[in-house]
């Protein structure tokens, strides 16, 4: 058999995509995987120009033709193209030019398929219960969050630890998914840990695996540094390791190996380790919460993740991105929040960050009944308790009493709302429009109120 017919039936065998390309960017080889990759026959690319077959965003978008023109060779560089039919195709590629005497003659490109990945990122599908972030999930405009995304887009682009300092809530999980997934490493498994929810001795074997008999009940099985081969590990509140955990991690970072708890030998590794902190590090070392070497070596890049309330101007995006959320999960028609939640919202310090402020949309969404706004009694009952606080002076300058201190609170503020919004209604002669302003709510809100009260 003739020696290129054999090499041919080799190629159309292996997992991965081949093309090859002479000197003028004609194919010349083509195998089946590749053709299955980007849905094409063989007889509609072989022996023609890829770029009268493929669309690029440009020609520089192009593995292939840079490795021809410039003779640049690449490993795992992703590429997203158009097919002849429209068709998106999103590979990862080793690309490199076929040369003899200095002179480039060709070109060839093995690529893995990970269009699909790359869909299911985008539009946020669920994988093994857990939400694909990318950057395009982050919700804000404000100076403070556009200058983390864009640092962290760039950490993206390489393969170095990168640490995200933050306060409980800010988001520093989807910032460290959405640089996994616009990475080189998206096609492989992005793992993370929260390093406060188990006892060191539970931990260690978590993170770097056991061996069976290490301890009793002991099984062989592999750590999240092996099962993340290949993609990134994502290390939450990693300042709540014990210091001689933390020696360990720093070995591993340095090393690159393992050893299971109970086995004699090491295991190479190739994992990308994000980690996150909820307190300045430097605040973290000196109180010998964090080993200051484990600190310079994760924090090859820091990113600070600004708490909402140094980024108000963002609130009512996410507002609106809740709102819009839960309406779809709880079948609702809410349109947005009353002035009174605007300007609660604007004062209130946040300090669960844009978990407390989902948390609260949802739990007002619960509560909200006919009305098409959230209202202040639709907030959390520790809310309304300070509103019970303030209200009381003015309570007792309209010399109000409850009928009864044998109810709620709830009840009790819901008895002086009714009072005092006869008393105003009263004073602007039955013009609820009037009323409304004097009260610093919407007419909308007002009538409900009345329709409520049956005032």
């Amino acid at each position: 058999m003739d020696r290129e017919l054999i090499l041919e039936e080799i190629l159309d065998e292996i997992s991965e995509g081949v093309h090859v390309v002479d000197e003028q960017g004609n194919s010349i080889f083509y195998n089946r995987k590749m053709a299955e990759i980007e849905a094409m026959k063989k007889e509609d690319v072989i022996n023609k120009n890829i770029l009268d077959v493929f669309q690029f965003p440009s020609e520089q978008d192009s593995t292939l033709l840079q490795a021809l023109r410039k003779g640049l060779s690449v490993k795992n560089v992703r590429q997203t193209y158009l097919n002849a039919k429209g068709k998106e195709i999103t590979t990862i590629n080793h690309t490199f030019p076929i040369m003899r005497e200095g002179k480039i003659y060709g070109a060839i490109e093995i690529a893995n398929d990970v269009t699909k990945v790359e869909r299911m990122i985008r539009e946020n599908l669920f994988d093994k219960g857990t939400i694909k972030y990318t950057f395009d999930s982050i919700i804000g405009k404000s100076p403070a969050i556009q200058e983390v995304i864009q640092n962290a887009k760039r950490a993206a682009r390489t393969s170095s630890s990168v640490l995200i300092v933050g306060e409980t809530g800010t988001g520093k999980e989807l910032f460290a998914q959405s640089i996994h997934y616009a990475s080189i490493r998206s096609a492989s498994p992005f793992l993370s840990q929260n390093c406060a929810a188990l006892p060191d001795t539970l931990i260690e074997g978590l993170l770097f695996g056991t061996m069976k008999g290490a301890f009793t009940g002991a099984i062989e099985r592999p750590g999240l540094f092996e099962q993340a081969e290949s993609g990134t590990l994502f290390l939450d509140e990693m300042n709540s390791l014990s210091l001689p955990l933390q020696a360990k991690l720093l070995h591993a970072l340095q090393e690159k190996v393992i050893r299971r708890i109970g086995d004699t030998r090491d295991r190479k590794i190739d994992v990308r380790i994000l980690a996150a902190v909820n307190e300045d590090p430097i605040e973290a070392i000196s109180n010998q919460r964090m080993r200051k070497d484990l600190f310079y070596r994760l924090g090859v890049v820091t990113l600070f993740i600004p708490p909402l309330r140094d980024r108000r101007e963002d609130i009512f995006l996410l507002v609106d991105h809740f709102i819009e959320k839960y309406n779809r999960l709880f079948q609702l028609e809410v349109q947005g929040i009353s002035r009174e939640v605007y300007q609660f919202f604007m004062e209130h310090d946040w300090p669960g960050n844009v978990r407390e402020l989902q948390h609260m949309i949802e739990g007002a969404m619960n509560l909200i009944g006919e009305s098409t706004h959230i209202e202040y009694e639709h907030l959390p009952i520790h809310h309304l308790r300070r509103k019970a606080k303030s209200i009381e002076p003015v309570a007792a300058a309209l010399s109000w009493e409850p009928t009864s201190y044998q109810r709620d609170l709830r009840s009790q503020v819901e008895e002086f709302e009714k009072f005092y919004i006869q008393k105003v209604l009263q004073e602007c002669g039955g013009n609820i429009s009037k009323a409304a302003i004097q009260l610093g709510m919407s007419r909308q809100s007002l009538q409900y109120r009345l329709r409520k009260f049956k005032a």
